[in-house]
């Protein structure tokens, strides 16, 4: 059934490329909010990516790969948007988080999801795009290689590289910062 759509959306078929999108829009979604962790931007980057589908539908060779090759164009979407945001985007990070909350409950887990976000956020957009692929989606690693086109090993060596960052990341929020008052570490 998908290969058929595929073919006629190829051929111009306007209603079965809206069936492939449709079928596929809350994956994509997904996908796009793991990786850029807002709304809008994940929302930009899914219209890019179908935008891009559409357009450049007649040069997919292999109408089973459909949605590898869509998750694909997501994927270089995000890293384009990631990209664009990071150029003109200074964050600034003015909380504290050397004492960590005093209570566990709701308040320290808006802590630790924050955490993870800015260590997320650090991660180089390729690295980015095979942590969500992997971790978020349950993608094989060859099949998450497969759908950015890029060797195993490649696949493996951002995968490492970006958990030892997030890791790192992590590890440095965690550490006490200078007292300010004496101009030596607390």
């Amino acid at each position: 059934m998908t290969r058929d759509l595929v073919e006629r959306a190829r051929r111009g078929d306007h209603d079965a490329f809206a069936e492939l999108a449709g079928a596929a829009i809350s994956r994509l979604d997904a996908t796009a909010w793991l990786m850029l962790r807002d709304a809008d931007r994940a929302t930009d980057a899914v219209q890019n990516a179908l935008v891009r589908a559409w357009r450049d539908l007649p040069t997919l060779r292999d109408p089973d790969r459909f949605d590898a090759w869509l998750h694909r164009l997501l994927v270089n979407a995000c890293i384009d948007e990631i990209r664009r945001v990071r150029r003109r985007h200074l964050d600034v990070d003015i909380t504290d988080l050397s004492t960590p909350p005093s209570i566990a409950d709701a308040a320290s887990a808006i802590a630790d999801r924050d955490q993870l976000e800015r260590g997320f956020s650090r991660l180089e957009p390729e690295e980015r795009a095979v942590i969500v692929l992997h971790h978020y989606l349950d993608l094989p690693l060859p099949e998450v290689a497969a759908t950015l086109g890029i060797p195993l090993g490649t696949t493996k060596s951002r995968l490492y590289r970006g958990l030892k960052e997030m890791r790192a990341a992590l590890d440095a929020d965690a550490r006490p910062g200078p007292d300010i008052r004496e101009g030596r570490p607390a």
